[in-house]
């Protein structure tokens, strides 16, 4: 059972802070601005995980925006966050859900963490199962509210 308790730590500062900051509120709301404190929590975890591993891009915006392209535009259904390639644009339209998703960002950034959490990198909501979630290479830690979370058995 994975301790869901929060942690404070050190967060490594980016190159444009607020460019960052951007993205990660953009992917945390549409992602899952419908979460609770802690789910909110653990997809921006997740994000921040990735740019600390070397599999991975090491900026947030690069993370989240990560995957396929063509002639500059991304691939449908081809990227690392469902959301940024879904087809759909990208529309703040709940701003209360925003404001929550602004003091979670500031807190992810502060270095608020959840405990366990250390090497979480993978999500996916519950009504789907990727094809990766049934590999032997991910290893399920937790369910917060509609997200499953998985680490990987790859070095960092």
């Amino acid at each position: 059972m994975v301790g869901l308790g929060v942690v404070l730590t050190s967060t490594p500062v980016q190159a444009n802070q607020e460019q960052e900051m951007g993205c990660l509120m953009e992917a945390i709301y549409f992602e899952a601005r419908s979460e609770n404190l802690t789910g909110k929590l653990a997809v921006g975890q997740v994000i921040l995980n990735r740019v600390r591993e070397k599999r991975y891009p090491n900026t947030i915006c690069n993370v989240v925006h990560d995957g396929k392209y063509w002639e500059g535009n991304p691939v449908k259904y081809r990227c690392a966050f469902t959301y940024w390639c879904d087809g759909k644009p990208e529309r703040y339209g709940n701003l209360r859900a925003l404001d929550e998703v602004q003091k979670v960002v500031i807190m992810l950034l502060a270095g608020v963490r959840i405990l366990d959490f250390d090497y979480v990198t993978h999500y996916h909501a519950s009504y789907v199962e990727p094809y990766w979630s049934r590999s032997e290479d991910f290893i399920y830690i937790a369910q917060i509210g509609k997200h499953l979370f998985y680490e990987t058995l790859y070095d960092y």
